[in-house]
């Protein structure tokens, strides 16, 4: 079975690259830049081919005879679009490692074409949203009349990507989400705050616009979602200081500047750091009278995950076993999904 790595030179794409190879499968390397794509292709034995986004014709032409993608070329918000109408065009199933909530409103919205194409269109198959969006389905099965989802992460050891920065830069001056009542609301910058109990103890944590304000809602049917994320006190009321300034972080110049800096400044977490850390995972879903479930586990570090969630996702869809159309993880392999994953931790749920 052929399949593909867009994007295979970048940090995240290299970690799925290596992770296939350590696996002993063979899949295509492909990227924008033939030089950089050839260098990794060469030391890892692997095909490459290098190609654009923004040439439609070209880029279908890219993907011939390829079965699957797995897309690792962000910010996908920018970079989703012409790769997941290619892959319908040419029949070819869709994964990316993604976690904007755009682009997984944009694959939903293609739900019924993908089906008519024979297509699995699964965005989200890294630490982006695997864990949260299993978690999710977890306390739903548990809690079925639920109303209200809460899902936090708190990460003990990591630091971030050159590319998922970037991802976080485009998305300015949009800095929160939150699903009230079915629908998507856009919040300022730490919206919300409370002190959450994860697995390594209490901490503070605040809303941020994760993924799964678009996906545990397809999931789960549950109205009412909000996602936090693990962070210091002072770094909360810095941010609460700083909403003024987002508008002006948002201007097009703005924002280039900032990704030049990050391309120049940012590597990503090194070898040891992804051995070695953890993300501790919390979740409550909720009935309208105040009761309900909690759920705790905790992960590997997240771009370590991500490679391997990712590879086995793909190989799982290309087993044949994935029904077509677009799905969230836990929707395609069930919520159990997380636990085959190796290093992730039991499960705990209390009332």
């Amino acid at each position: 079975m052929s399949w593909l790595i867009y994007g295979a030179n970048g940090y995240t794409g290299e970690l799925c690259a290596r992770e296939a190879v350590r696996r002993g499968l063979k899949p295509v390397l492909a990227g924008r830049r033939a030089e950089a794509i050839g260098k990794l292709a060469s030391e890892l034995d692997l095909p490459h081919r290098a190609f654009a986004l923004d040439d439609a014709a070209d880029l279908r032409k890219g993907l011939d005879g390829i079965e699957a993608v797995l897309h690792c070329a962000g910010p996908f918000v920018l970079t989703s679009a012409p790769m997941i109408a290619a892959c319908l065009e040419n029949g070819a199933h869709y994964l990316d490692i993604t976690g904007e909530i755009a682009v997984f409103e944009g694959a939903f919205r293609l739900d019924e074409r993908a089906k008519a194409a024979g297509v699995v269109l699964l965005p989200g198959v890294g630490f982006d949203v695997v864990p949260t969006d299993c978690l999710a389905a977890t306390l739903a099965a548990e809690v079925p009349d639920a109303t209200h989802l809460e899902l936090a992460f708190h990460s003990a050891g990591g630091s971030i990507s050159p590319g998922t920065l970037k991802t976080m830069i485009e998305g300015l001056p949009h800095a929160g989400a939150i699903r009230e009542n079915g629908k998507i609301r856009p919040v300022p910058a730490a919206f919300d705050s409370k002190k959450i109990e994860f697995g390594c103890g209490e901490r503070w944590a605040m809303t941020i616009a994760w993924g799964d304000v678009s996906t545990a809602f397809r999931s789960t049917k549950i109205p009412n979602i909000r996602v936090y994320t693990g962070t210091p006190p002072k770094a909360i009321r810095r941010m609460k200081r700083m909403r003024p300034l987002l508008p002006v972080a948002g201007l097009a110049p703005i924002k280039k500047l900032m990704k030049w800096w990050v391309g120049r400044t940012v590597t990503g977490p090194d070898a040891e750091t992804r051995r070695t850390g953890r993300v501790y995972l919390w979740g409550r879903a909720q009935r309208p009278n105040g009761t309900g479930t909690t759920g705790t586990f905790d992960t590997p570090e997240g771009y370590a995950f991500t490679a391997v969630s990712a590879v086995e996702a793909t190989t799982r869809v290309l087993a044949g076993d994935v029904p077509s159309g677009a799905l969230t993880p836990s929707l395609a392999f069930g919520a159990d999904f997380v636990g085959s994953i190796e290093g992730v931790g039991d499960l705990a749920l209390s009332s």
